[in-house]
């Protein structure tokens, strides 16, 4: 399984899979990265799948040869079972971003748990603000340096846009974009400078088409593509002001990893209690603000729950 000591489980969620290379990289180690793929028993309950390789596809199994990692890092429940056989088996230490739910929550060594997500208090569990990410300094340094010239017919400050779209619980509607754009709009008057507009891949074709027809110049709007160029990291790293759409809270916590003062989009019936969580948790500590908030829009220290997860690791000994 390759020659590092951590091993990553990367199944088909990009959004767990990014949240564990992002504590991974954190961690500054060699490590290793597992596609994980299921079977169709992979929809069982881990209650049924246990500490086993029950709905593990044949291609990752014929993929688990020595040597043996020290240290595995999954996301999401459905990894759980596969870290546990790795434990029992070759004594692996685990480390779990996001509640595995049971049964063998004691068998991971670490848990980080976000605070908007419910869970209960053990040895093993921390909690963090905001979703674990990949989003550095170094990062964000070597993409405003990409994007910055690209960008530079553009006058400054830069207010950067980034619109998520409709989840499975909740829609994006054309009335909530129009109210988006109202408030983008608003800022500009007060800020001046120009617009740089991103979008996620739930962005529905009728919000793009509002966003190019009612955003004025001076701007950079980029529609997002599947494989195209992707400024997004860019845009966060130039911007001298954020406004993020709340249906996501991994975009949230990657605003926050800036030093630029985030504005959250949100309006009531937009997100479910968990968003609505994470958006107060953000508010109460500064990090952000509501975008239809008055208040001043204030800098504040960048935030970066992978940081502190794989500060944890290393406090618990837990590379060996």
């Amino acid at each position: 399984m390759g020659q590092g000591t951590i091993l990553v489980l990367a199944d088909h969620r990009p959004g767990n899979v990014a949240q564990a290379l992002g504590v991974a990289e954190a961690l500054d180690e060699p490590f290793h990265v597992l596609d994980v793929a299921y079977d169709r028993w992979g929809r069982l309950p881990n209650l049924v799948r246990g500490a086993g390789l029950l709905g593990i596809a044949p291609s990752t199994r014929a993929a688990l040869v020595p040597p043996w990692p020290r240290l595995v890092i999954g996301a999401g429940r459905r990894t759980a079972p596969l870290a546990r056989w790795l434990k029992r088996h070759h004594g692996a230490a685990l480390v779990q971003l996001m509640d595995p739910g049971g049964p063998g929550r004691e068998d991971f060594a670490l848990i980080a748990v976000p605070l908007h997500d419910k869970s209960g208090d053990a040895p093993n569990i921390m909690r963090t603000l905001g979703s674990c990410h990949r989003v550095t300094a170094e990062k964000l340094a070597g993409e405003a340096a990409v994007w910055a010239p690209r960008l530079a017919h553009l006058p400054r400050p830069y207010l950067t846009l980034v619109v998520g779209g409709a989840t499975k619980d909740r829609p994006f509607t054309t009335d909530q974009a129009r109210a988006l754009i109202a408030g983008a709009v608003d800022q500009l008057r007060e800020t001046g400078g120009s617009i740089l507009v991103t979008t996620s891949p739930r962005t529905s074709p009728e919000i793009e088409t509002l966003l190019t027809a009612q955003l004025p110049d001076p701007r950079c709007l980029h529609p997002w593509r599947r494989g195209g160029d992707n400024p997004y990291l860019g845009f966060l790293a130039l911007a001298d002001r954020i406004i993020v759409t709340g249906d996501s809270m991994t975009m949230c916590s990657e605003a926050c990893a800036t030093q630029a003062p985030v504005l959250i989009f949100a309006p009531p019936g937009m997100t479910g209690a968990k968003h609505e969580r994470l958006h107060r948790e953000l508010y109460a500590r500064g990090y952000a603000r509501p975008l239809n908030d008055p208040g001043p829009a204030r800098a504040h220290p960048p935030l970066n729950a992978s940081a502190e997860v794989a500060a944890e690791i290393r406090r618990r000994g837990l590379l060996g």
